[in-house]
């Protein structure tokens, strides 16, 4: 059970940074934590040390926890290596893809679209992180799936941090494109696409950012 309620906490911080609900060095106090999901402040410490070595918070002594603030050169690391393993991952989907996996992606790509007419920028979000991890879902490859996802969820504190609000608005588009190269095999373009994405995605950085403070009770209950 305290297995399963730290792997909760972790759940929803994760997915907190992920939709911009906890900005980057919001302070994640245990026992606030504590008292909104109802258990130990032992549970609270054991998720906050997980989400230290998955790098989305940072424990700092006599201080506490707090939501990581990644550096610039980190925002390029992670983009770089995003470069390598989602080059590969197009390329090894299209040797194996299958017609319902191709649906699949399409089914992704109109709930992106829905989301971006609706104005729901909480499920737009999530949604656009999302798309990369549920290519690696696809091809049944939960460790590469893991990987990416850990990734997004840096991005997403990358993006928060660094990117301006007119350079988020094409990653849909990208997207949609990528999955016509998929669905014609076309592994050239696929793999092309990816890294353009991939390229904007950096390119629309700003290193030069002021952020607005982030309330932890209201983050956690949006």
């Amino acid at each position: 059970m305290e297995t399963s309620t730290t792997g909760f906490i972790v759940e929803s911080l994760t997915r907190a940074i992920a939709t911009h609900r906890l900005l980057p060095g919001t302070k994640l106090a245990e026992q606030k934590l504590a008292d909104h999901f109802g258990v130990s402040r032992t549970l609270v410490r054991q998720a906050l040390f997980q989400l230290s070595q998955n790098r989305l918070i940072r424990l700092e002594p006599a201080r506490g926890a707090f939501v990581a603030t990644p550096s610039v050169d980190e925002a390029r690391q992670v983009f770089a290596v995003r470069r390598m393993l989602e080059g590969a991952m197009v390329r090894a989907f299209i040797a194996q893809s299958t017609p319902a996996q191709i649906r699949a992606l399409k089914t992704h790509i109109a709930a992106e679209k829905k989301a971006m007419d609706g104005g729901d920028v909480g499920q737009r979000t999530e949604l656009l992180g999302d798309f990369h991890v549920r290519l690696a879902e696809l091809m049944g490859n939960d460790v590469l799936a893991q990987l990416l996802g850990e990734l997004i969820s840096r991005c997403a504190l990358i993006t928060l941090m660094y990117q301006s609000t007119a350079a988020a608005g094409h990653s849909h588009d990208e997207h949609a494109a990528i999955v016509a190269a998929l669905a014609r095999r076309d592994t050239e373009a696929a793999e092309r696409l990816m890294h353009e994405h991939l390229d904007n995605v950096q390119a629309g950085l700003q290193f030069e950012r002021e952020l607005p403070g982030s309330d932890l009770s209201m983050a956690l209950s949006s």
